[in-house]
């Protein structure tokens, strides 16, 4: 004997509704906004001292903090391994975890790492723990992210935030999106000012080692560099250079990383040609006819350039030489942090320069195992004599998928120097 027909369509009903709630509920806890943060459960062993060459090979871009351990991304998360030096990467030692917001950029500031979401989140993290640290809400990114497999651009190469030295001794990070720009104390996240702009018009390149943040603006006439206070978002100088065009395109030079407390400009026409270098500060900034050529960096106090197969340290503004080295042959300048200059040789030997002198520090292949040298490199990182950097197939090209991009799985190599 069954239910009668209306009552038995009424469990029915009420069967699907349960089943529908269920399901809603699962989807809801699987798909709703959520963050994981996991933090160390061990304290960091002490500073090791790395024997000089490479130390192994990863397949992600490190950042290095505190000669102790390494930062990665990946699209949701943003995890910590250790100790600095170990051969491959390992059990992470903390983690971070948002979603459904993907990692934007990274940078660390002495212990702190601060991360920028896809909605514009901001989240700092004690690098040593991998505690939250703070939030904030800041302009979104507007583009996605562009890193491949290697999230080297994410970490090395991050867009849209920097940081700088504040009036109170402590760092001010400046983070820009959809024309919006914003300045926070590294800190603590308090907001000290925001400022409105149009993204079609004008571009922030990052911050000076002198407390500004740097911006392009051809808004309402001719194009014209911007060199804002940080601490208060305040212009304080409105630049052109002498003879420009209405038109040109401005490069920040000598930076500590590629967007903060940069030490130079070099400014070129519209499709790149007669590059002008230039050393910022406070008031104007001053010509440095040694960094007109679109290779030549700043190392220390001097700007660094290979000339014909020659290495050359000249003063920034007369070009007077201090220093070549013909012996190395054309190389390539990877990156510079005080009191160290990394070139690589088309041997693929890393050697390690003293900007002030050109003496070698040390020399050694930049290769593991069998790997060989029939690569190129790619995008390239240092911090605390660290030096990591990307191999790329010879014959790779921007368009290619990351399988015919990379050298191999693991195609970053880390060295100690």
């Amino acid at each position: 004997m069954g239910f009668p027909k209306g009552r038995r369509r009424l469990v029915v009903a009420v069967t699907v509704l349960l089943a529908l709630g269920a399901v809603a509920g699962i989807g809801y806890r699987v798909l709703a906004p959520a963050e994981v943060s996991t933090p160390a459960q061990a304290a960091l062993p002490p500073v090791g001292t790395p024997a000089i060459g490479v130390v192994g090979r990863l397949p992600v871009a490190p950042l290095v903090v505190a000669g102790r351990l390494r930062v990665y991304a990946a699209e949701r998360q943003l995890y910590a391994d250790q100790p600095a030096d170990s051969r491959n990467r390992v059990t992470p030692f903390w983690s971070y975890r948002r979603w459904p917001a993907q990692l934007n950029g990274v940078l660390a500031a002495g212990t702190t790492v601060l991360s920028r979401w896809s909605d514009g989140r901001l989240v700092a993290l004690d690098a040593l723990t991998g505690r939250v640290a703070w939030r904030a809400d800041g302009p979104e990114p507007g583009a996605g992210s562009t890193a491949r497999r290697t999230g080297a651009a994410t970490v090395w190469n991050p867009a849209g935030i920097s940081v700088t030295p504040g009036p109170d001794g402590g760092s001010v990070l400046v983070v820009s999106g959809q024309g919006r720009l914003h300045g926070y104390h590294l800190t603590d996240g308090r907001e000290l000012w925001r400022v409105d702009g149009d993204p079609d018009c004008r571009t922030d390149l990052g911050t000076t080692g002198a407390g500004q943040a740097v911006s392009v603006d051809s808004c309402a006439g001719p194009t014209t560099v911007e060199f804002r206070d940080v601490a208060t978002g305040t212009v304080g100088t409105r630049w052109r250079p002498p003879d420009a065009g209405d038109r040109f395109v401005v490069t920040p030079v000598g930076c500590l990383t590629p967007r903060s407390q940069c030490r130079g400009l070099r400014t070129a026409a519209a499709d790149g040609s007669g590059g002008r270098g230039w050393l910022v500060g406070p008031g104007d900034p001053v010509a440095a006819p040694a960094l007109d050529a679109a290779d030549s960096t700043l190392a220390g106090e001097l700007a660094v350039g290979d000339d014909g197969g020659v290495l050359k340290g000249r003063e920034a503004r007369t070009g007077k030489e201090r220093w070549q080295r013909g012996d190395l042959g054309p190389v390539r300048i990877l990156a510079t942090e005080a009191g160290r200059l990394y070139v690589l040789t088309e041997q693929r030997e890393l050697v390690t320069l003293d900007p002030v002198t050109g003496a070698q520090r040390s020399r050694f292949p930049m290769t593991v195992g069998r790997d060989g040298i029939g690569w190129k490199p790619g995008l390239a990182y240092a911090s605390g004599g660290y030096v990591a950097l990307e191999r790329l197939r010879e014959a790779a090209g921007p368009d290619d998928d990351d399988q015919g991009y990379f050298l191999m799985a693991e195609p970053v190599v880390l060295a100690a120097t």
